[in-house]
């Protein structure tokens, strides 16, 4: 059954451009969450694909301002006082296995500066299950990542469309 969401839709605008990368078959799911983030913060770019080059996501002196969401661990997570220097966000969206692949097929990610998240409650996406412990749906990663850069702006009303969305799946009997 079809199911309009716009209402619960929360528009925001952002210092920081978003630019969500979502997996060709994570763009089928229709339970995917990149969507309702794109249209929640103005100016926002939604890109499917498989690989992208560097000058499709900013210039290349805009590279060392453009921060990857993701859990590095060859490296060190930028830090409170670095996240200043950002000024787009890239948020790769997919399953952890389909995030690998695109991190594989695009090594050029790897040199990014990147934030990991280390959320403090676990995710309200009840209706999809994470295989990474802690894992976070697209939309409440982005709305992490965008509040721990711009932390004047409260983003938590953008979640209000996946809660909807979580609640109508569930009078479904869809348990994720």
């Amino acid at each position: 059954m079809s199911v309009c969401l716009c209402p619960y839709i929360h528009r925001l605008s952002s210092p920081v451009e978003l630019i969500i990368w979502q997996d060709p078959t994570e763009a089928r799911h229709p339970l995917s969450t990149a969507p309702f983030l794109h249209k929640s913060i103005a100016g926002s770019r939604l890109l499917v694909a498989d690989s992208l080059q560097p000058q499709d996501i900013c210039a290349a002196d805009e590279q060392n301002t453009t921060a990857l969401l993701y859990p590095f661990t060859h490296k060190p997570a930028l830090t409170e006082n670095a996240r200043t220097n950002v000024r787009r966000l890239l948020v790769l969206d997919g399953t952890w296995r389909k995030v690998r692949r695109l991190l594989h097929l695009n090594p050029w990610l790897n040199d990014l500066p990147h934030i990991a998240l280390t959320p403090q409650q676990p995710s309200g996406y009840a209706i999809r299950a994470s295989q990474q412990r802690g894992g976070l749906s697209t939309i409440e990663a982005g709305v992490s990542a965008l509040q721990w850069l711009d932390p004047s702006q409260d983003y938590q009303p953008v979640l209000r469309v996946l809660n909807r969305m979580v609640e109508i799946q569930q009078g479904f009997g869809h348990k994720g």
